[in-house]
């Protein structure tokens, strides 16, 4: 699972204008912005970040989780309608498993994005009730061990000598 990652980029704002649209089928917007990057991502957890600077070497591959078969469809009609460029259709890719279901563009500035979904068709996600019923157990705080505060050693380096110059 990935917390965040940021992303390089030369034209912020190509790059910001390909992310909103190719990522808007999955659920991702712009959560927040400073000058020169902004993170997008689900309500409230910006996810992936875009900043301003050169080019890294290496083009970075990401994927996007994507909820089902469908968004990975519009992922990819959504990215390549903002201007990626294909690099594999929607469809099984049954050399990682079998409900491996990914699609494969590049966008402007050359990096490799996926969407994927591992479920198999018609899978659901558990059930909402065995969800909540989880997040309502109270999570027990380990206590924080009481510090025992150690006295300060004495400074050691060189001892002046007295009386001599």
């Amino acid at each position: 699972m990935i917390d965040h990652l940021t992303l390089t980029v030369t034209d912020v704002a190509r790059t910001r204008a390909f992310y909103e649209k190719a990522l808007a089928p999955l659920g991702y917007a712009v959560q927040m912005e400073f000058e020169g990057y902004f993170g997008l991502g689900p309500p409230g957890k910006p996810a992936f970040w875009i900043k301003d600077g050169p080019m890294p070497q290496t083009p970075m591959h990401i994927a996007f989780i994507a909820a089902d078969r469908a968004a990975v469809d519009a992922f990819h009609a959504a990215a390549l309608a903002a201007g990626g460029r294909d690099d594999g259709a929607p469809g099984i890719r049954a050399h990682y498993h079998p409900h491996y279901y990914g699609a494969f563009v590049i966008d402007p500035e050359g990096h490799p994005i996926e969407a994927v979904c591992h479920r198999a068709p018609g899978a659901v996600k558990a059930s909402s009730k065995a969800s909540a019923k989880a997040k309502a157990k109270p999570r027990v705080k380990a206590k924080p061990k009481p510090v025992k505060k150690k006295k300060a050693a004495p400074a050691r380096g060189k001892k002046k000598a007295r009386g001599k110059k």
